[in-house]
């Protein structure tokens, strides 16, 4: 796909997303801003800032960050005696190994906490983007409200650091994905929040300094023009005609915010062509690579919450149902690189401390078990008792029991392992489970939002965490 491809699909992704965040807020909303009700307790951040990186498709904790015993292949191995297609290597911290392909990543472990035991929630039969729409917003849908997205929550809650910078910001994600890009993009909304917290979506990070200036090709009488012609199209806008005041301003303050930014010293962070050389080849192993460029970039220009992700695309990537350990050697060579050099980038400008980095997926994967071993669901792929074919080598189901999750900096411990699954299979938690509640809680903790924080909308209180009962994991802050 050349460039005037992906800027015309860039296109049309924002305009997808606005008609499903459209439908969404007005399903949500019946015209008054929601108003924050106040968590039981007031709590210092030890993070200014959420960079998520985001595994998306079910990333195999045992091919990753909690390996077990490697089996190499070989025609007519038994399936039920692999755990791991990867051997485990050393890393920084000698209590701790991860997987073969993730060198650079393991010698800055000394300074990520590793949790081993997230488990996913048991929403029935299995979707990525059920489980995707649970991780994102901390609710299991379907639900009677759009509940925000994590990003917008923080965006709403906190405000922009900068003014001229957009406080949340998604990368990577084309939203014209095709058999679940609706889905995808239900949760990629600020919800009953507002238009203005919602994300600002950039599918290629290449191509982000086009998303913050005018086209080189257009006047600025003319560019003031549509300027105007949008305003009124936002003001006339299903939103504004049914949903009340609130929306029409929430439309029309996203509308200045963005507006202000072209004009704004803040954009030069949006183009990647500033950057030197050596320190773009570092991070270019593709989209994601020059994601995480762009999460540093817009770090120190200001941004509050940053996701930048893999991409979901139903069977690519980490959606690991068929060539599983060659697909994962490829996905280790597009995140090591790019991911221990953020961290080290962050920790060079005195911003990690800051700076709250978080490595997630919304599930993990096995090659016999389906859910959990004592929750099984419909099996979803054929895995053959023995394996004959290299493309039947790896982890193909979609496992709920476990799975890894590491934070970086944000007040966190350094070298530090919480969790513990088991050797052998099933490779469930064993020790300390982490739920969605409490990861969030933990989260929203360090960015000093409480976990028990509501929202006003329709007369009843919706929490930033479900019910208000994440509990933040003390265990895990220094």
């Amino acid at each position: 796909m050349n460039r005037d491809e992906r800027q015309a699909l860039a296109a049309v992704s924002r305009r997808g997303f606005l008609n499903v965040s459209t439908g969404a807020v007005l399903g949500a909303l019946a015209g008054a801003a929601p108003k924050p009700l106040a968590g039981s307790e007031k709590i210092a951040p030890t993070a200014d800032t959420l960079i998520l990186l985001w595994m998306a498709g079910g990333m195999a904790q045992t091919e990753t960050f909690d390996p077990k015993q490697y089996t190499p292949f070989e025609q007519g191995l038994e399936s039920q005696r692999v755990l791991s297609t990867f051997p485990a290597i050393d890393t920084a911290v000698d209590s701790i190994k991860i997987s073969n392909g993730l060198v650079r990543m393991a010698r800055i472990m000394d300074r990520a906490t590793l949790i081993r035991s997230y488990q996913a929630g048991d929403l029935g039969f299995i979707l990525h983007s059920r489980h995707q729409y649970h991780w994102h917003t901390g609710y299991a849908p379907p639900q009677t409200v759009a509940v925000p997205h994590i990003g917008a929550v923080i965006s709403r809650t906190l405000g922009p650091k900068n003014p001229d910078v957009p406080a949340f910001i998604d990368i990577g994600q084309n939203m014209e994905i095709g058999a679940e890009s609706d889905a995808v993009k239900a949760f990629h909304t600020a919800g009953f929040l507002g238009t203005e917290y919602g994300p600002f979506m950039i599918p290629y990070p290449e191509d982000a300094a086009a998303s913050v200036r005018p086209p080189s090709e257009m006047s600025e009488a003319r560019f003031q023009r549509r300027r105007e012609i949008f305003r009124k199209l936002a003001e006339q806008s299903p939103v504004s005609r049914h949903g009340g005041q609130f929306q029409r301003e929430s439309i029309l303050r996203s509308t200045e915010a963005a507006h202000r930014l072209l004009s704004s010293p803040s954009a030069r962070a949006f183009d990647l062509a500033l950057e030197p050389r050596k320190s773009y080849d570092t991070y270019n192993t593709g989209r994601f690579g020059l994601g995480c460029l762009l999460a540093r970039r817009l770090t120190e220009a200001g941004a509050r919450f940053i996701e930048v992700t893999t991409e979901y695309v139903p069977f690519k990537n980490w959606d690991t149902h068929e060539n599983g350990h060659t697909r994962q050697v490829d996905m280790k060579r597009q995140i090591d690189a790019p991911v221990s050099q953020l961290v080290l980038d962050l920790e060079q400008r005195g911003l990690l401390d800051r700076t709250l980095i978080v490595i997630a997926s919304e599930f993990g994967r096995d090659l016999i078990t389906e859910g959990k071993p004592n929750k099984p669901v419909k099996d979803q792929v054929t895995v053959p008792d023995r394996i004959q074919e290299l493309k039947h080598y790896g982890m193909h189901r979609h496992f709920t029991d476990a799975g890894s999750v590491l934070l970086f900096g944000g007040g966190f411990k350094r070298g530090f392992l919480y969790g513990k699954t088991a050797e052998e299979r099933p490779c469930k938690t064993i020790e300390n489970p982490v739920t969605i509640e409490h990861l969030h809680a933990t989260l929203y903790r360090a960015m000093g939002i409480p976990p028990d924080l509501a929202y006003e909308v329709e007369q009843r209180p919706v929490h930033v965490t479900r019910d208000g009962k994440g509990k933040p994991i003390a265990d895990l802050f220094a």
